[in-house]
């Protein structure tokens, strides 16, 4: 189902901030395969258009949750729909974290704005299975506390370090303040035995991947999400073409062994 949108019914509105919205979604007939963290599908607004956008969480069964922040003519026709209301959906598309390589490991997840959006089907699968792992670090920045996602979630993820930061504070936010790299000094993670999950700002993850080298993470085990124009998400059109990849199938999640020197060069 890479070409035809099937049709899905919205079951479940939740409103995470003024302009973020997480809608669930039930298949009207037939399902799409299931999805993996880290995956996305085209979304598609009947009328409007259609949009790439990750899972932010996979319940059991034929279930899909998308959170979506209203930023363009799609995603804005997205962000108005309520329970009810329908939309196409295809895929499962692009590549996913890789949990299977990060079994054993210290897991940091790092997520910038609504990042932590395709990070969160990471945390479920962690929670959900907490003696595959070593111990789970989650850490998000956003512009202000208003923009925080997922806020009331963040205190059952402290095992052992789960924390936020925000660029711009409000008269009544007490918590940390700055760029989320400014958390790496309180997580608690062995370097030489460590995974790393970052989504965010480009710019975020650029910095956030060269602190977590320095401090003796492998670069192949630094994963990124790599977002670029989506159009056909089939590998045919190149719109998300990153040098050699295409990003809608040889991403988004990509190692920053390979992200590193694509990312270095302006033009691309």
């Amino acid at each position: 189902m890479t070409l035809v949108p099937l049709p899905y019914r919205v079951v479940d509105r939740r409103d995470e901030t003024h302009d973020t919205v997480s809608l669930s979604l039930e298949p009207a007939g037939e399902a799409l395969s299931p999805f993996a963290p880290g995956q996305f599908a085209m979304v598609y607004a009947f009328g409007v258009g259609e949009v790439p956008v990750s899972v932010s969480r996979i319940p059991d069964g034929q279930r899909l949750t998308h959170t979506v922040r209203a930023v363009g003519a799609v995603t804005r026709a997205l962000w108005t729909l309520r329970t009810g209301a329908w939309v196409g959906v295809r895929g499962p598309f692009g590549t996913r974290w890789d949990l299977a390589a990060a079994r054993g490991n210290d897991l940091l997840v790092i997520a910038g704005g609504i990042g932590i959006a395709p990070l969160r089907p990471v945390i479920d699968a962690v929670l959900a299975e907490p003696h595959g792992y070593g111990r789970l670090n989650v850490l998000a920045g956003a512009r202000t506390p208003a923009d925080l996602l997922y806020r009331n979630e963040f205190p059952t993820w402290e095992r052992p370090f789960s924390t936020v930061t925000v660029d711009r504070p409000d008269d009544g936010w007490t918590g940390r303040v700055g760029v989320v790299t400014t958390l790496l000094g309180e997580a608690h993670f062995t370097p030489a035995e460590t995974t790393a999950f970052v989504c965010g700002p480009e710019v975020m993850m650029r910095a956030t991947a060269r602190e977590l080298i320095h401090r003796g993470v492998r670069p192949d085990r630094v994963q990124v999400s790599l977002e670029r124009n989506m159009r056909c998400a089939t590998g045919h059109c190149g719109h998300c073409q990153l040098g050699p990849l295409l990003l809608c199938r040889d991403g988004p999640v990509v190692g920053y062994d390979r992200a590193e020197p694509l990312l270095s060069v302006r033009e691309l």
